[in-house]
């Protein structure tokens, strides 16, 4: 990610009056884990009145999610571990959250198979995080970072989650995740195949 998308300067004006308070970036992703957790469980009921609940809760989540790095940033509390808890808290709540998808979509045209196209788009998320983590350690940060277009990195269509669960769009976000994330875990395996070979 670039760290100045449009969302991340919202969220930096959003954080300055925390950067004064005894509240540390940890605490921030502990609670990004916890919603987005909470997030995926609501996702996983099936219904829609705790669909849109579950929404509410991702944006919650989300924000939490930039504004553990935008904190450390600003009060210069980066950290080797810290980067690392935020890294895991995102693979963890991005996998658990598309599987609640397909777990509370069991119901619907796909029944039980929504289930495993849950698990196929959460583990491709998880796999993408991982390869993104493989090549930076190869050939420094930020090495994998996609272009930002419009202020807006890739990983902001991740926003596209809760509003397709608001307005009824649950199965087509299941099988558009279940199709693009593997596709780019793909790009990324190649990419780190690239490099590696380069190495």
């Amino acid at each position: 990610m670039s760290h100045n998308t449009w969302i991340h300067r919202g969220v930096r004006v959003l954080i300055k009056p925390l950067a004064r308070t005894p509240i540390t970036p940890n605490q921030l992703t502990a609670a990004r884990l916890v919603s987005g957790i909470a997030a995926a469980t609501a996702f996983a009921v099936g219904d829609p009145a705790w669909a849109d609940i579950g929404g509410i809760v991702f944006m919650v989540s989300f924000v939490l999610d930039r504004a553990d790095g935008e904190l450390a940033r600003t009060t210069g509390r980066m950290s080797v571990p810290g980067h690392r808890f935020d890294l895991i808290s995102d693979a963890l709540c991005n996998m658990l959250i598309l599987m609640g998808v397909g777990i509370g979509l069991r119901h619907g045209p796909f029944g039980d198979w929504a289930i495993l196209m849950g698990i196929v788009a959460g583990i491709s998320v998880v796999l993408i995080l991982w390869l993104v983590v493989r090549v930076e350690s190869r050939e420094g940060a930020r090495a994998a970072e996609l272009p930002s277009v419009g202020g807006f990195d890739v990983d902001d269509s991740v926003l596209l989650i809760p509003v397709a669960m608001w307005v009824g769009y649950e199965t087509p976000l299941l099988v558009a995740s279940t199709v693009v994330s593997p596709v780019v875990a793909a790009f990324f395996v190649w990419r780190y195949w690239w490099v590696a070979r380069r190495a």
